[in-house]
């Protein structure tokens, strides 16, 4: 069974679904006379681990979500898409409300401990599942096919970085670009107080995001960006991950001019170290909302890399640090704002209720 089965398969007996911007996980509502009964899906086939605490908390979410909307009386039941049933069957235990579904074999397995049915659905995925198994190889093989394409669009966030890779090639080939022009761009689109103040060049607070004084300036920007901008991008998607990567460069741009005109210190700078440490931000709050651990990261190392980040700078020599620190400041609070209005954090759905 894959995803985009289930999904036809709940669409199909008047579920609606409600979107998340975490492909593991994915929730279905449907009406029963003064209750609203929820499906938690969650993905364990692809790496993904989750503690006892989070998986109740996340439950409790949900809950105080509908709460929230006026209904009393809101049941969820949890059903884990597996692979490996041994290392499901520690979560699943926990909870009484929870079952899991072997998609190698197409198998419903609800344990002792766990409710035998759960207003139908019982029959609803057993009868499914049986005429899934039934099915002969190659049509299997052309529907996980067809599945693969469908879910791409929806898990591109996910599986490839697009947007890190360009921010990355148009960084390098502007840097090569003034190594053969020598200060062209460089005067032309570097931040200055005094050509923003005095011509109105407001254009400098994007263009210097794209400058970069010398290769180790460059590398230090690019190697952040490539691997920190591509884990961000990939949970939260291109078009969050752009508006967090230029908010947090201009707001670091913006911090940069007002430390400038209030200690009359008046310096050229460029670089995208602001974006960057803007994209380390949202990793930070990520990694928070994701109570503490988002893949094999914790919250202290992330906190205690992107502090080390900022002392470096503030112990070296001709660093902006007013913009690394308006930018992870920016960067962890536009973070929070998208994340707060997505579908993981609000779970929006597509219909009203």
């Amino acid at each position: 069974m894959t995803a985009v089965q289930l999904e036809e398969l709940f669409l199909s007996h008047g579920y609606y679904k409600i979107p998340s911007n975490l492909p593991e996980f994915v929730f279905y509502c449907h009406r029963e006379m003064q209750a609203v009964n929820v499906i938690h899906v969650i993905d364990y086939r692809h790496g993904l681990y989750i503690s006892d605490d989070q998986y109740f908390h996340l439950k409790e979410k949900i809950i105080d979500f509908f709460r929230q909307k006026g209904e009393q009386e809101v049941h969820v039941m949890s059903l884990i898409l597996c692979t490996d049933t041994a290392k499901a069957r520690k979560l699943c235990l926990c909870d009484s409300f929870c079952w899991l579904v072997d998609t190698e074999i197409n198998r419903l397995i609800i344990h002792e401990s766990q409710v035998s049915d759960f207003y139908g659905l019982k029959g609803i995925l057993e009868n499914y599942l049986y005429e899934l198994s039934r099915k002969p190889r190659e049509d299997t093989v052309k529907e996980a096919e067809n599945t693969q394409r469908n879910e791409g669009s929806n898990r591109s966030a996910v599986n490839f970085a697009l947007v890190s890779m360009v921010l990355v090639a148009v960084n390098v080939v502007l840097f090569l670009i003034c190594t053969f022009t020598g200060e062209l761009l460089y005067n032309k689109g570097a931040l200055s107080v005094m050509y923003i103040v005095e011509e109105g060049a407001y254009y400098r607070v994007i263009s210097s995001m794209f400058l970069h004084w010398d290769v180790q300036h460059l590398f230090s920007n690019m190697i952040v960006l490539y691997y920190v901008g591509a884990i961000v991008e990939r949970k939260i998607g291109h078009i969050p991950y752009v508006v967090i990567y230029f908010l947090a460069g201009t707001a670091g741009n913006i911090f940069s001019m007002g430390y400038e005109l209030f200690s009359g210190e008046y310096v050229i700078s460029a670089g995208a170290s602001g974006a960057v440490f803007g994209v380390e931000g949202a990793l930070l709050f990520l990694v928070l909302m994701h109570h503490g651990r988002l893949e094999s990261m914790t919250a202290g190392r992330v906190a205690f890399a992107v502090a080390f980040s900022l002392y470096c700078g503030f112990t070296s020599t001709n660093v902006n640090n007013a913009a690394h620190v308006g930018g992870v400041l920016m960067g962890f609070v536009a973070a929070a704002v998208i994340c707060l209005l997505s579908p993981y954090g609000r779970m929006r759905k597509d219909k009203s209720l």
